[in-house]
């Protein structure tokens, strides 16, 4: 293979992106890092389950890694999946994997922003037990057709040794305008439930995205800050932060079922891996504060 051992550094050659999901919310915001850090980049034009059209973006833009965060969650969320399986089938597994195929051919690394969402708490993971899924466990929660293809996907990809793999949960960044923001929806929300859960605040994990591509680390991490956070916990730091006046009501996983297609995913990672490799990395309440909170802070302290 052309690329590095993992772990390997990148060596001379200048760096150069090519970035799939140029009108998604994580593939944005990697264009603004790389243009603040001065990487050079590219967004892919080609669709990811087109192999020659992939093959001939490559070819033009010479990438030295490539970052995939295109896919489909659906909107206005994962319920739209299940009533597009073939769509979704199209994107997340055929596309996802003739990506890391096409660069696995050419030596290339490929960063793939995936999903935490394929777990949920059991008798060996119970909840408030701070006993995270590892990177090494089998996903245990199929319950909606966006987590089952998700699943399949990062199965299929342990085979691959040039993808990387960031299980991403319930991303949240400093923009409370983006509807797309775990935070900007529960607080939108007439009724939110209540459960601990990993989460991943973008503003600190992106730019370490980009650093793990310049180490070449590959394989699979959970890629959320330490612990967990619950939405309650959440909201009343948004409304000492940002709306004193804010009120939220909560309803059960029982309630809560009755006015969705699929169920949802509620789990801790263990982000042990993560904190290692990098030991900056703040705990989620923390990283909350710092990063989201401090920065939209409109409640005087």
């Amino acid at each position: 293979m052309g690329f590095p051992a993992n772990g390997g550094a990148s060596g001379e050659k200048p760096l150069k992106f090519l970035i799939y999901g140029r009108t998604g919310w994580i593939g944005g915001l990697l264009g603004s890092l790389c243009r603040a850090q001065g990487i050079d980049f590219e967004y892919g034009s080609g669709r990811l389950e087109n192999r020659a059209s992939l093959e001939t973006d490559i070819a033009e833009v010479k990438p030295t890694h490539v970052f995939n965060a295109a896919g489909v969650t659906g909107r206005p969320n994962v319920d739209w999946c299940e009533t597009n399986k073939v769509e979704t089938i199209r994107a997340n597994v055929v596309g996802t994997l003739t990506l890391a195929d096409v660069c696995r051919e050419r030596g290339i690394i490929v960063v793939n922003f995936a999903t935490g969402c394929i777990f949920e708490y059991d008798s060996g993971h119970p909840l408030g037990s701070g006993i995270g899924f590892k990177e090494e466990d089998s996903p245990n929660f199929i319950g909606s057709f966006y987590s089952k293809t998700k699943a399949m996907v990062e199965d299929l990809l342990r085979n691959y040794d040039n993808v990387c793999t960031l299980r991403v949960r319930m991303p949240i960044s400093s923009d409370l305008s983006n509807p797309r923001n775990f935070i900007t929806k529960i607080s939108r929300y007439e009724k939110v439930v209540d459960i601990p859960n990993s989460m991943t605040i973008l503003d600190e994990l992106l730019p370490i995205s980009i650093e793990m591509a310049k180490r070449n680390l590959t394989g699979i991490w959970n890629f959320t800050n330490p612990g967990v956070v619950s939405h309650n916990e959440i909201l009343a730091m948004y409304k000492e932060y940002i709306d004193s006046n804010f009120t939220w009501k909560n309803f059960t996983l029982e309630e809560q079922a009755k006015v969705i297609v699929a169920p949802r995913s509620n789990n801790e990672l263990d982000a042990g891996k993560l904190s290692k490799e990098f030991p900056e990395l703040l705990p989620i309440k923390e990283s909350l504060i710092k990063y989201v909170f401090k920065p939209n802070q409109k409640v005087k302290a």
